[in-house]
């Protein structure tokens, strides 16, 4: 059971609200233009959670409203999932016994190498998931990988396919000539409801929720960056073949990083070719040994990766909890380290602009306020916020009425918003010089490719001109 205020229910069914931020940071001189959007945002989202959960609503002596609700599944869809699994695992367990046996069955290994002698060597792949992939997946799998053959925009058209035996292999159908399909059967196809054909081959097509095209960049690339991209392959190669640190700096590289740091109002910016390797090998290039890494529980797993290969101790606040942040931070600093007590060396506090598995964005005018007051630094992943979060694109700082200048590192990639490929960290000149030549992805890894600095550059331009 709790509490939601009548004025969240009212703002429920209201297209428009003017009430204050319920943030508790001081906001009397700053202008919050996406208040109201975000009152809208979370009534929307409690609401849309009550929808789908038996409730009872009572008004209390105070004005408010109690929910008492139920979100569980209901017993019987419950059940018969459960059974439905079950069952499946016990038939394929029963085939793998039978086909052991008998040395018989679509799944028994041929000896065309050498490593099919089970007498020299141990099974590679021998365990639940291949299990699962066998008696199970492949069962259903004529719903899952399909072949796509258009731009990841926001429609795509995918192949439909066949199967001559029990779904172990799909065969592409491809055109109603190779498919020899009876005129009765192609009748039925071309009524379909999302019956289409992409160069005479017989496709489907679908609403694709599967592609980071934030920006629709996947629906008219031809059109807005075909040009400036193909172009400058004209003067440099699709790759720098050499790390940052070495031979893998082009001019183009370093405009890049002239424009994200204009952009993000920071002094200095770096490019690295890997969005998830971004935080992978910054994070352990920015703290280590003897540093207190504060991650909210929801945090990517480039982060989780990143913070476990520094070194540094870690410790994790519920998601978008500030005081349990402040908790934490307060135990920290009267305790120290383990053992010693001896004070940690920095404590950086990381969060995502917007977490990705919830679609939550980050309480972040609340947590900076908390860092700030107990000299704890913040490292804000904007993987999927920036480009496509605030007023101009300019992510979760923006969004919720925070000065970037107050965020001490800032991450995002170019994959969601803007067609690309990578990721950059801004920050202050002496932290991206530094980075520069203790970062992994600077020193080691091939730099990002001319042509994809190119299309940021262009989805830049793009954005200016709208």
């Amino acid at each position: 059971m709790f509490k939601v205020p009548e004025s969240a229910l009212e703002r429920m069914t209201s297209s428009t609200s003017h009430s204050s931020s319920p943030d508790s940071i001081d906001t009397s001189n700053c202008f919050d233009p996406f208040a109201d959007v975000r009152d809208r945002m979370e009534a929307l989202s409690l609401h849309s959670k009550l929808m789908n959960a038996y409730h009872k609503e009572t008004k209390l002596p105070d004005g408010s409203i109690s929910i008492d609700n139920d979100l569980s599944i209901p017993f019987f869809v419950a059940w018969t999932t459960y059974f439905s699994y079950a069952l499946f695992t016990f038939v394929g367990h029963i085939r793998e016994i039978c086909s052991k046996i008998l040395n018989r069955g679509r799944y028994i290994y041929t000896s065309n190498y050498p490593s099919d002698d089970k007498s020299k060597y141990a099974p590679l792949l021998q365990s639940f998931k291949t299990f699962y992939t066998k008696r199970i997946y492949h069962r259903i799998q004529d719903c899952f990988n399909r072949p796509i053959c258009t731009n990841p925009g926001a429609y795509i058209h995918v192949l439909e396919r066949i199967s001559h035996d029990g779904n172990k292999t799909m065969q592409v159908l491809g055109t109603f000539e190779e498919s020899n399909m009876s005129h009765d059967l192609q009748t039925l196809y071309k009524s379909g409801k999302h019956f289409s054909l992409y160069e005479n081959k017989i496709t489907r097509k679908c609403l694709n929720l599967g592609s980071y095209n934030y920006l629709g960049f996947g629906d008219d690339w031809n059109v807005t960056c075909q040009t400036p991209v193909l172009n400058s392959l004209e003067g440099l190669p699709t790759s720098m073949a050499s790390s940052r640190l070495e031979c893998g700096t082009s001019t183009l590289h370093s405009k890049l990083e002239q424009i994200i740091a204009e952009f993000l109002n920071k002094e200095a910016a770096v490019v690295i070719n890997m969005g998830f390797n971004t935080n992978v090998t910054t994070i352990p290039a920015l703290v280590g040994r003897g540093d207190l890494i504060i991650s909210d529980e929801l945090n990517h797993t480039s982060i989780i990766n990143g913070a476990r290969t520094s070194g540094a101790a870690i410790r994790c606040f519920r998601h978008n909890d500030v005081d349990h942040l402040e908790e934490i931070l307060k135990e920290s600093i009267v305790l120290g380290q383990p053992r010693t007590r001896r004070p940690w060396k920095k404590v950086m506090v990381i969060v995502e602009g917007i977490y990705s598995m919830e679609g939550e964005y980050c309480d972040l005018r609340n947590i900076v306020k908390i860092s700030k007051k107990y000299g704890a630094y913040i490292y804000l992943d904007e993987a999927h916020s920036i480009g496509a979060m605030g007023a101009t694109g300019r992510g979760c700082c923006e969004y919720t009425g925070v000065d970037t200048k107050d965020v001490d590192i800032l991450m995002g990639t170019f994959t969601k918003s803007f067609g690309g490929m990578g990721g950059y960290i801004a920050a202050d000149k002496a932290v991206i010089d530094m980075l520069r030549l203790k970062c992994a992805s600077s020193s080691y890894h091939t730099s990002i490719s001319p042509a994809v600095c190119q299309q940021v550059i262009t989805s830049f331009e793009v954005r200016d001109i709208d």
